[in-house]
């Protein structure tokens, strides 16, 4: 895909989700190591769409964004209710290891931040089983807090990764990123929740046809059931795009 090339968005609930698919993301990834400059990427979910609704902040943090890829069946749903179909899902537990397979191929460097102690190591060691030629620049697990900020700026910048991925969580990580993109000096920069214990071992993901399915969320919750108050995000997200598709039709 074409750098120069401005992206086709859609709006749900008023939150930009740009239409992309993964390749597209991936080619996107090549031309802005190319280029040099920082770019912050968002992987918008129903979640990230219904705190938007009150977080003012994390609103313009997703607005602001270079890059907010749809990652979660529900905006797929959405955008075919709305009219505005968006062609496919792009996870950012996929991007990871498709990243290291870049890296692989292009020697780009990764650096890995956040997740609990030893979870980010653990990540790195097994995607360069995985793709030998892979290059992890730097792990640490670090802190989302503000007085940490610092260390970790010098730290990243010391280990000059092209690719940066933040497991702080919604929306710690993507706030982190906006607050310190200038002075990281990393192409690309992006969030990426749960990724690391996905790879790791620490949670399991959803197997493949639940995630072809859109039940991920269901399997998440079964796995981890304190996680309830947050899924009922999810309810409210499905009335509220049924509202506004109804207030479309009238």
């Amino acid at each position: 895909m074409d750098a120069g090339k401005a992206l086709s968005s859609v709006r749900i609930l008023g939150v930009r989700v740009d239409d992309v698919t993964m390749a597209e993301t991936l080619d996107l990834f090549q031309a802005w190591i190319t280029e040099g400059e920082t770019h912050q990427v968002v992987t918008v979910n129903p979640e990230f769409v219904m705190r938007a609704q009150q977080d003012a902040g994390f609103r313009v943090t997703l607005e602001e964004a270079d890059l907010a890829v749809p990652d979660g069946a529900g905006l797929l749903w959405a955008s075919r209710l709305l009219g505005h179909r968006l062609r496919e899902r792009v996870a950012g537990s996929d991007l990871l290891p498709l990243a290291a397979e870049l890296s692989a191929a292009h020697g780009y460097r990764i650096f890995l931040l956040g997740a609990a102690p030893g979870v980010a190591e653990r990540t790195a060691e097994l995607l360069t089983q995985r793709y030998p030629k892979a290059v992890f620049a730097g792990t640490y697990a670090g802190s989302p807090a503000i007085s940490d900020e610092e260390e970790i700026v010098e730290r990243i910048r010391a280990a000059r990764p092209d690719l940066l991925f933040v497991a702080y969580g919604a929306p710690k990580q993507d706030l982190w990123i906006r607050r310190n993109a200038a002075r990281l000096e990393v192409p690309v920069c992006m969030g990426v929740g749960g990724a690391f214990d996905f790879v790791a071992g620490v949670a399991r993901r959803a197997p493949l046809w639940m995630r072809r399915a859109g039940l991920e969320w269901l399997h998440r919750l079964i796995q981890e059931p304190w996680r309830w108050r947050r899924m009922l995000a999810l309810p409210r997200f499905a009335g509220a795009v049924l509202w506004s598709a109804c207030g479309r039709a009238r």
